[in-house]
């Protein structure tokens, strides 16, 4: 599996970006997939989790009611629709598989993305 993130940016707060995963390899539709952002000088953490089927998403306590995660089987996309943006969400941004039981933690995932940057200014 390979996954490409795209769709970061500088924004100013109150700001919105989306982000685009595309992912390549036939498991896909099968695959949970999940969101991380690592901020400089912070650990990675998590962000939004979408199952294979979309039924089960969660989502951060910090960014619940902001983003949005999605995603396109067709397409093979998963998107992280992200609104009124605030400085402390500056970090790169990473998409994953979940290979494992839980969805928050980043040792269940097996495949990352090669990640995109997030800047929002105040």
């Amino acid at each position: 599996v390979q996954l490409q993130a795209s769709g970061g940016g500088s924004v100013q707060a109150g700001g919105s970006l989306r982000l685009s995963c595309a992912a390549s390899g036939r498991t896909f539709s099968r695959d949970g997939m999940g969101w991380f952002r690592q901020a400089p000088g912070k650990e990675r953490e998590f962000v939004a989790y979408i199952s294979w089927s979309g039924g089960r998403i969660d989502y951060a306590d910090s960014v619940k009611g902001r983003f949005t995660i999605s995603r396109d089987n067709a397409k093979k996309m998963v998107y992280l629709q992200m609104n009124s943006l605030k400085p402390e969400d500056t970090a790169v941004y990473y998409c994953a598989r979940r290979s494992g039981i839980t969805t928050t933690k980043d040792y269940e995932y097996d495949y990352w993305g090669q990640g995109t940057q997030v800047t929002v200014s105040s």
